[in-house]
């Protein structure tokens, strides 16, 4: 990882900002986007955009515990907003399975590119 302040820190942080718009739109989207036919398509998406969030919060260093409450807790309320709130969406506890899940495999990808990063930079000599 990069020291803090650094460009890549800069990317880190817009890249995070950019996977919670998304999660944000495709959650709470007054109408779902088509799945085109593809089985359980909306089932990946949510996998992907919770997984999206987990990676990138733990680049700029969100610290764990929080990071996954908060994404556990988002997971839940989205499908009780879309349930409740939103005329043309229903909550599905399917998604929050989903959800859920994206949450784990973001925080093992973003583990898994953290320690191939430290590899890299002992390899080379340098430091995190």
């Amino acid at each position: 990882m990069t020291p803090t302040g650094t460009r890549g820190d800069s990317w880190a942080r817009t890249a995070l900002a950019a996977a919670i718009a998304v999660n944000l739109v495709v959650l709470y989207w007054p109408r779902p986007v088509s799945d085109g036919g593809v089985p359980y398509a909306d089932k990946i998406v949510h996998v992907a955009i919770f997984a999206a969030v987990a990676v990138t919060g733990l680049r700029v260093r969100v610290r764990l515990a929080w990071l996954v409450g908060l994404l556990a807790v988002h997971a839940v309320s989205s499908e009780l907003v879309q349930h409740w709130l939103l005329a043309n969406r229903t909550g599905d506890p399917a998604d929050v399975a989903a959800d859920l899940v994206g949450v784990a495999l973001g925080v093992v990808v973003a583990w898994k590119l953290a320690a191939r990063t430290a590899v890299a930079a002992t390899r080379s000599g340098g430091s995190l």
